[in-house]
């Protein structure tokens, strides 16, 4: 419902009001928007929410009021404003007397600043998302006070700076997105706190140093995201066994090293694995297609070499979501190739085959090779003849076994 009330000693007073398009029953949002003082006459609110309201930064801009919030702070408990490109300007420092929201959401709008610090102070809240704006500076540190706080998303603005070690306080937490920010930095050892986090979105940022060994120590991660990081290092320094409930693992173009382990395929959950765009070496083991749930391998544009040693229904199944191409020295075997289930973009083995020269000393049954003869091993059969018919089929038996232990 666009508005609900609520009877409080005799009397109806509104206790919700949705303006925007957003809910079946939605209060229309007036040409020109504006904050009118009776809105925070409303002493018995408990969610408010402008939807799509303020639509023009350039021919109707306007700012959030920055006084009288205080009066609303009795009952508050959601505040949210989404995708208003027309709402401007900071965050009120105002907000920090809400002192009984649970979610304040500021979603895809023009806002700009930096965070404020006294968000802190909203010890209640449970969702705190500011995603989508022009915020800049650092990550306060004062968010690690918020110690019921499920969901924190900060993603696509302009942050820049270190992750503040207090976020490690955050026990409850179960997503966090930091994406599309220009944080750098190591990646804080506290986070191995969060032993409720089922979602780390890091992605797009200047992440460096390495992956913490404290990530490991996250057992209940469901997803975790750290593509387009020049985070370095090599895959060996995590027990990746303990990350039993990871469904999806992005760590592509991270400027990875080194070979892929085996402990990667006991990750049974794992749906997706990104590791594109790397500096990975060696061979990949078949292991890899033992993952029970996998339904996306993106390995492309590494080192990788070797044969792979994959079955074809695996290829089958797989098709292009098998990434393996951009990887010059790694190839599958050459009988795949016929069966129309070989991997997209990568090249088949090239079988060698010796050529061995006639002694003018070997004898072959009652036949001799003379110095100028040669062996031309063509499909068993060979090009010169001497000795009559038992010469004949010796030398077929000869150059088969030659070229069948070309094969095996």
């Amino acid at each position: 419902m666009g508005v609900s009330c609520d009877l409080f000693d005799g009397l109806w007073y509104v206790t919700a009001l949705s303006i925007g398009p957003i809910l079946d029953n939605y209060l229309d949002c007036a040409p020109i928007v504006e904050f009118r003082p009776q809105l925070f006459e409303l002493k018995h609110l408990k969610s408010l929410t402008f939807f799509s309201c303020f639509v023009s930064p350039h021919k109707h801009p306007i700012t959030i009021p920055s006084k009288n919030w205080e009066k609303l702070a009795g009952n508050l408990e959601t505040l949210e404003f989404r995708s208003n490109p027309g709402l401007i300007g900071k965050v009120p420092s105002s907000f920090g007397s809400l002192i009984r929201l649970q979610s304040l959401v500021l979603l895809e709008n023009g806002l700009t600043g930096e965070l404020p610090r006294n968000v802190g102070n909203l010890t209640k809240l449970k969702r705190l998302v500011f995603a989508a704006n022009w915020f800049y500076g650092r990550i306060p540190d004062t968010l690690g006070g918020l110690n019921e706080l499920l969901i924190l998303d900060l993603s696509r603005n302009l942050l820049s700076g270190s992750l503040p070690l207090t976020l490690g306080g955050l026990n409850s937490l179960l997503k966090l997105d930091l994406s599309n920010n220009q944080l750098a930095g190591s990646l804080p050892t506290a986070m191995c706190h969060m032993k409720n986090l089922t979602l780390l979105d890091l992605r797009n940022n200047k992440f460096s140093g390495g992956l913490t060994k404290s990530l490991q120590e996250m057992y209940s991660l469901g997803e975790m995201a750290l593509s387009n990081n020049p985070i370095g290092g090599d895959l060996h320094g995590l027990e990746w066994s303990s990350l039993q409930n990871l469904v999806v693992l992005d760590l592509s173009n991270t400027g990875l090293t080194g070979e892929i382990p085996e402990s990667i395929a006991e990750l049974k959950r794992l749906r997706f694995l990104g590791l594109r765009g790397n500096r990975l070496t060696g061979n990949l083991s078949p292991k890899l297609a033992t993952l029970p749930c996998v339904g996306a391998l993106y390995l492309d544009g590494n080192n990788l070499t070797g044969e792979l040693m994959f079955s074809e229904l695996f290829y089958g199944k797989m098709g292009r979501r098998f990434r393996a191409w951009n990887n010059p020295n790694l190839c599958y075997p050459d009988g795949l190739a016929s069966t129309g289930h070989a991997p997209y973009g990568v090249k088949p083995c090239q079988q060698e085959v010796t050529l061995i020269e006639a002694n003018t000393n070997s004898k072959l049954g009652d036949g001799n090779y003379n110095q100028n003869s040669h062996l031309m091993v063509s499909l068993g059969f060979s090009s010169y003849v001497n000795g009559g018919f038992w010469s004949f089929y010796l030398v077929q038996v000869f150059t088969m076994a030659q070229l069948l232990s070309c094969f095996l």
